[in-house]
């Protein structure tokens, strides 16, 4: 039985199983929105919360809560002739992008969702502006599953990057994400992950750095593309959808670089982190929610080019600050258990349904 197939039959499995106090809707992309539900709805159980299940589709679930994890899902259920029967929705909307048509479809909707979740304070500010009642929203961020995102001995680091063929003395800076439109090649840039922004940053820093970029994700052409006309060494990884192998990648690194304009997240920000990688970051998403500049990692605003290079080449040419930043990161993400942000998702909004 194929990937696909075995998501639609336990999905329709789940949502026939009116025992689950909970449905998380979950996108069909094996990614970020799929990793959220299972996560939560896992966390959920073991803690004996609620009974929750993860599925791709809310059709005749008729249970207590549906929570749609993403405004995608959600609009799939107010276009659909058939929406749930579940006595209460709840809607999370990540990150809004303006002009998009399909905004203004859920605001128009959003009386159907008893409370609609973000992950940021700046996303609610940008959902207030559009025409979301403030009363209805709720701020709980991402989480990170810290068994597997956790730092890596130093000699595990240097094997594995002999392994690799990268250079002993190369700073490898890491930028795991999607940044191309589409599901194929990405040539076209997603402007909102900011990936003209990097570029710009990592050839600056090419100039007086040996630097190498580590690369994971799916749709990355525009980012391979740019770095191979400026013979900037890279390798990248594509796709990877286990965790684990992930999770070694990041502990490859010297350095973990978001240049995004607009986030909900990133989840980036938290898996750096656990896994003692300093980090410099936009201002952006809950990046400024959870983050002491100049503490836990190093912030420029959207777009700063020379700030982000500025705080980069820092990082590189202070082992000490470095490990300040590694230290502090490593306290701070501590508080982004699964566990911890799905007991939040049970006090802050589940348990005001059921």
């Amino acid at each position: 039985m194929n990937t696909r197939i075995k998501q639609l039959f336990d999905s329709l499995r789940n949502t026939l199983d009116h025992t689950s106090q909970l449905l998380y809707v979950v996108e069909p992309a094996h990614w970020s929105i799929q990793y959220d539900g299972k996560y939560i709805t896992q966390a959920l159980n073991q803690l004996k919360l609620v009974t929750a299940r993860a599925a791709l589709t809310d059709r005749g679930y008729r249970g207590a809560i549906t929570h749609y994890g993403s405004e995608y899902t959600a609009l799939r259920s107010i276009l659909d002739n058939k929406p749930t029967t579940a006595k209460h929705r709840v809607l999370t909307w990540f990150h809004y992008v303006p002009d998009l048509k399909t905004n203004q479809l859920i605001i128009d909707s959003q009386s159907s969702f008893d409370r609609i979740h973000t992950s940021c304070h700046s996303t609610k500010q940008h959902l207030i502006q559009a025409g979301i009642k403030e009363t209805s929203l709720t701020v709980i961020p991402l989480g990170v599953d810290l068994s597997i995102f956790r730092p890596a001995e130093s000699t595990s680091k240097q094997t594995q990057r002999k392994k690799l063929g990268i250079p002993e003395n190369a700073c490898i800076i890491g930028s795991f994400q999607k940044d191309g439109d589409g599901w194929g090649r990405g040539d076209v840039p997603k402007l909102i992950k900011g990936p003209d922004i990097y570029i710009k940053v990592v050839e600056q820093l090419s100039k007086t750095q040996p630097i190498y970029i580590v690369l994971v994700g799916p749709a990355r052409g525009y980012v391979i593309n740019e770095l191979t006309k400026r013979n900037i060494p890279y390798r990248t990884f594509g796709y990877l959808n286990d965790l684990s192998a992930v999770a070694r990648l990041y502990n490859l690194l010297d350095l973990y670089l978001i240049t995004s304009r607009i986030e909900g997240g990133p989840k980036q920000i938290l898996e750096a982190l656990a896994t003692g990688v300093p980090v410099v970051s936009t201002k952006v998403g809950m990046v400024p929610d959870i983050i002491n500049d100049g503490e836990d990692a190093l912030l420029a605003d959207v777009e700063d080019v020379d700030a982000l290079v500025r705080h980069s080449l820092r990082i590189i040419e202070d082992s000490a600050l470095s490990r300040k930043l590694v230290s502090s990161g490593l306290r701070k993400v501590a508080q982004f258990s699964w566990d911890r942000i799905a007991q939040r998702y049970y006090t802050e909004i589940y348990s005001t349904l059921i």
